[in-house]
């Protein structure tokens, strides 16, 4: 019976650490069910609200005076659209990566419970990933759905722009995420990332008007804000924004660069932290 129940608890702990990030994932998946009408509400009311109030309220004013293709031969709607397409991605990002980050840390420490047993922190962050990356996911859709509805996507690939937001807000979260870890304690940390990073990034980024417009010298938040170049490559296929293949590539490196450095810095913090 002990040799069984040996090998029952071997064979549990030989599937924890295969499976560990999907375990993980499952875990986020169950707390999300307890504010799931909040994430329901944002992703059906973010939507309505922004495209109603600024792609057709504010829309109307600025085509009407500019003319229905006077911002890259498209209407303002069909400009704005993939860039507030981008800004739900980051902003779901800025919410699951991280207040949800400090209470399994330091308020609820469930990382430190899960690391107790076969599951490695590299297993939890891959895991957390993966739950955000799954209401991303479906946030984005939403948000791309109404956008048909309103006539905002003239363009035949304009699907393509909801895995160009999910990569967006990734690369955006896994860094607040890594930073998130090495917090001890919040004095407010996570409050001046929403104010002094992420209203001035979606301000700045080419969000409501065309890059070049700014004066140069605030133009380079636009440049390195990963807002920005996920905005740009969605606009390529959601209208055929003029731009070249060389920028478009970099808009894909760049991303892919910051969410494969923001994945990998988390880990090592997420290790380092949990194996003190």
């Amino acid at each position: 019976m002990r040799a069984e129940t040996r090998a029952a608890a071997v064979a549990a702990a030989a599937r924890t650490r295969r499976y560990g990030s999907w375990y993980v994932a499952e875990h986020r998946f169950r707390v999300m069910r307890s504010y799931a009408q909040t994430v329901l509400f944002t992703a059906v009311g973010s939507p309505l609200v922004y495209l109603y109030a600024m792609g057709v309220g504010l829309a109307s004013l600025v085509d009407g005076n500019l003319g229905d293709d006077a911002i890259d031969g498209v209407s303002y709607l069909a400009f704005l659209a993939p860039a507030l397409l981008a800004s739900s991605a980051i902003a779901v990002a800025s919410e699951e990566f991280t207040y949800p980050i400090m209470l399994g840390f330091k308020w609820n420490p469930t990382f430190f419970g899960m690391n107790a047993s076969s599951i490695q922190p590299g297993q939890i962050i891959n895991g957390l990933v993966i739950s955000v990356a799954a209401r991303m996911l479906v946030t984005c859709t939403i948000f791309y759905v109404f956008m048909l509805a309103f006539g905002a996507v003239p363009g035949r690939l304009g699907f393509v722009a909801v895995p160009v937001a999910l990569v967006t807000g990734l690369a955006f979260g896994v860094l607040v995420m890594a930073y998130t870890a090495t917090l001890k304690d919040d004095t407010g940390q996570l409050a001046m990332v929403q104010r002094f990073v992420i209203l001035p990034m979606t301000l700045f980024s080419g969000t409501f008007f065309p890059l070049d417009v700014l004066p140069p010298y605030l133009q380079w938040i636009g440049w390195i804000s990963p807002l920005w170049h996920g905005t740009e490559l969605s606009r390529v296929f959601a209208y055929g924004l003029p731009e070249p293949i060389w920028l478009s590539l970099v808009h894909v490196l760049y991303l892919a660069a910051l969410l494969a450095i923001g994945w990998v810095w988390a880990r090592r913090l997420a290790t380092r932290r949990l194996n003190k």
